[in-house]
């Protein structure tokens, strides 16, 4: 709770400077674009943090936005597939890639840096071998479809929320009961904190750590799917690139510990807000664009930082405490 008050603060502080600093932050049509590119990092963004809470890590989620990204035009402009013949062969293909994940993680005890690291130089390179390294395109069909990724709600204020933003809030719901209100949460943090412990506890770890991959890999499936509707042509090269140090940064930047065993749903969704926010604020401020990445990493580290100083002080509070309590 202390980790989430922390980010809601500094991203208050953030909007604040950014507001004052330039009144177009306020307008509603940027809330609205915040609001969406927000929701669409934050669903990558919910699956790298249950990697991380079960104590591992998954380097290939931009890559497997690529590879999906590219499937979905692929399929449904290419070679005529319906929507929903394209829409749950893509699903299956980042089921299969998140089981393989995981078994190939917890049956052969490869390291998940290094399973990871080739998948996201393997699904990259199928993207770009499957489609002939061409541009993918919707073009203007599919609207329906489009909706999910471009349509809005109205609320009849004078603003509207974007699609994508409904379906975080549905996903992060959803995440957050998984976490805090069922079992397999609680197994999950256990396997983070202590594998060896939580294997000698009765719990299932490699059930746990395959289902953690298995969720990374269909949000990341998800959010290819919606990134590619949006920005509706798709380069197979390039798409994607990079999303999985946002999501994993958005992570660690809500209160996931990359040891494994701490997380925060709500802190992600946190997390998530602020780089984009962090983004828009450089953009507005007419920062240099090739400065886009460092200002963001001196953030993200400034903030980790912290956090581990408040951790050491928070240690030798409670060392001192004790002392006097003898």
């Amino acid at each position: 709770m202390k980790k989430n008050l922390g980010i809601l603060g500094l991203l208050v502080v953030v909007c604040a400077f950014t507001a004052w600093n330039s009144p177009a932050f306020l307008k509603p049509t940027n809330i609205e674009q915040l609001m969406h590119r927000t929701s669409l990092f934050g669903l990558i963004s919910l699956g790298a943090a249950f990697v991380i809470m079960s104590g591992g890590i998954d380097l290939s989620i931009g890559s497997v936005i690529g590879l999906t990204g590219s499937l979905l035009p692929w399929l449904l402009v290419q070679h005529g597939w319906s929507v929903p013949a394209a829409v749950s062969t893509v699903l299956l293909v980042t089921l299969g890639i998140g089981l393989s994940h995981g078994l190939l993680i917890t049956k052969l005890k490869i390291q998940p840096f290094i399973v990871t690291l080739c998948g996201l130089l393997l699904y990259r390179g199928l993207a770009r071998w499957i489609t002939e390294d061409s541009n993918q395109r919707f073009g203007g069909d599919y609207a329906t479809l489009k909706w999910f990724a471009k349509g809005k709600l109205d609320l009849g204020l004078g603003m509207q929320i974007p699609v994508p933003a409904v379906l975080f809030l549905v996903a992060a719901l959803f995440s957050w009961i998984l976490l805090n209100r069922t079992v397999w949460g609680r197994h999950l943090l256990a396997l983070g904190r202590n594998e060896q412990a939580a294997r000698f506890s009765g719990i299932a770890t490699d059930r746990l750590v395959i289902l953690a991959y298995v969720l990374c890999a269909c949000l990341a499936g998800a959010g290819g799917m919606l990134f590619a509707l949006d920005q509706n042509t798709v380069q197979p090269s390039a798409h994607g690139n990079f999303y999985e140090l946002y999501a994993i940064a958005a992570a660690v930047l809500g209160g996931c510990s990359l040891r494994g065993g701490e997380g925060s749903i709500v802190g992600v969704a946190i997390g998530a807000a602020l780089l984009r926010v962090l983004y828009n604020a450089i953009v507005l401020a007419g920062i240099p664009s090739q400065l886009d990445f460092a200002i963001i990493g001196l953030v993200i580290l400034g903030g980790v930082i912290a956090d581990e100083l408040v951790k050491r002080l928070a240690v030798q509070r409670r060392l001192q405490a004790a002392r006097k309590a003898q």
